[in-house]
């Protein structure tokens, strides 16, 4: 059995050859990865579906755009919520309702009430289904060069402006994958 190196809390950042639509310049933040597969969700992806509409109690909670994200083809009609706890809930202990994923980043209980959350949240996102890969399916596809590997930040569970994500995340490398950034949209057209 060959061992796996967690990727848990890195990014997966889809590299301009990858040909899959549902991944196509997609930003995915793994939740989880081991020996098992791996679980993570798109964090570029809104719907115009806002929260409240089907999360009342967690929409004063959730980031702008207010809207649920599409977390990726697996399991559309479940809900998952992602927080940031500034300084990772070190001071105060962990908080009810949210589990450490890596660093200040967490999976919220979304059966929980949000009063036990409000007071602690930096940010929330609520993500539509998630992206799932079965043992030694990702280790595959990074193999094969579909994604890029790289540090997540906690302001990328939150930022304001997902349709910029992957520009953003490729930009901030210091190395050759800054440059990559400037692929064009349409590479055909250049």
């Amino acid at each position: 059995m060959t061992e796996v190196s967690s990727l848990t809390g890195r990014l997966l950042v889809a590299t301009p050859a990858l040909a899959d639509p549902n991944f196509d310049r997609a930003v995915v933040l793994l939740l989880d990865h081991d020996e098992e597969g791996s679980l993570g969700v798109v964090l570029n992806r809104p719907t115009p579906v806002d929260v409240g509409d089907i999360l009342e109690g967690w929409a004063d909670l959730a980031g702008e755009p207010g809207v649920v994200f599409q977390g990726g083809p697996v399991s559309l009609d479940s809900a998952l919520g992602v927080a940031v706890i500034p300084g990772g809930g070190a001071l105060d202990g962990t908080p009810l309702g949210w589990r450490r994923v890596h660093g200040a980043i967490g999976l919220v209980d979304l059966e929980a009430p949000p009063e036990l959350l409000a007071s602690a949240v930096g940010s929330l996102r609520i993500f539509a289904g998630y992206s799932g890969w079965g043992p030694g399916q990702l280790e595959n596809e990074l193999v094969e060069g579909a994604w890029y590997v790289v540090e997540s930040e906690p302001g990328d569970v939150s930022s304001p402006s997902p349709e910029r994500l992957w520009r953003e995340v490729l930009r901030r490398q210091r190395n050759e994958l800054a440059m990559v950034a400037t692929y064009p949209d349409d590479a055909s057209l250049n």
